[in-house]
């Protein structure tokens, strides 16, 4: 008999799922135990992440199908999709019996979904690695952002590597987590504001002049909210000192 299986959260615990889903029991779905809904007529098990078998099932799918499905599935893992364990497992069945061939099949039932959850994922972490805004508190350099999806780990080595030498917080409001940079190693770790965080006095001069330059240069008769939008969704805009400090928010 199919069950459900039901795992922490990780991507671990996704492959280690997957693992026994080849190797024991073939799984009907899989689900994040904190938001799975318990249904009497479907038998369900927890899923025990296991480092050792995740890397099992990371070195298959990059051996036998690619690398390229490889980083695929993990954007689709850091998606907001609420279906995104049961596209990968589906996927991944289809690409253990067609190998490299998967990545030409765009058209696919099972590969369409992935292809264009992950194109989201990757557009939105390109997006904020020009949109993120950082403020200096005096100790280190804050950012914060309300993604829609969980793209913190893709934007890390960019800002460690352009802040070099920077102690900064990245901080994902809406997740409470945060990539918290020392100078020199950066780590992903639980993160809630229970404070406002300050501005140094130079901060806030620099950001009415940031505010002031980007209103002042403004066209009044050029001005495209609908592109403008496009560009920078409304949904982002409250955390933009240029629109915030302005009346274009």
């Amino acid at each position: 008999m199919k069950m459900d299986y039901l795992y922490d959260g990780s991507f671990d615990g996704l492959l280690t799922s997957i693992y026994y889903s080849y190797y024991e029991q073939r799984a009907q779905g899989i689900y994040s135990e904190a938001s799975y809904q318990f249904n009497m007529f479907t038998p369900s098990t927890v899923i025990q992440s296991d480092p050792v078998l995740a890397a099992r099932v990371y070195d298959a799918i990059d051996r036998k199908i690619s690398v390229y499905s490889l980083m695929q599935i993990y954007y689709v893992y850091l998606s907001n999709n609420t279906a995104k364990e049961n596209l990968i497992l589906k996927y991944l069945q289809l690409g253990f019996q067609l190998g490299p061939k998967i990545d030409s099949i765009h058209s696919h039932p099972e590969v369409l979904p992935i292809r264009q959850t992950a194109k989201k994922v990757s557009f939105e972490a390109e997006r904020f690695l020009g949109l993120l805004r950082f403020t200096d508190t005096r100790n280190y350099l804050y950012a914060v952002l309300e993604p829609d999806h969980n793209i913190l780990i893709l934007l890390a080595d960019h800002f460690a590597d352009r802040l070099a030498g920077e102690r900064f917080i990245i901080h994902d409001k809406k997740r409470s987590l945060a990539i918290i940079c020392n100078k020199k190693d950066w780590y992903l770790s639980d993160f809630s504001e229970e404070a406002a965080i300050p501005d140094s006095e130079t901060e806030q001069l620099y950001q009415e002049l940031w505010a002031k330059y980007f209103t002042g240069i403004s066209i009044e008769n050029r001005k495209n909210k609908k592109l403008q939008s496009h560009f920078i969704p409304q949904r982002y805009r409250h955390n933009l000192v240029e629109f915030r400090k302005s009346e274009l928010l």
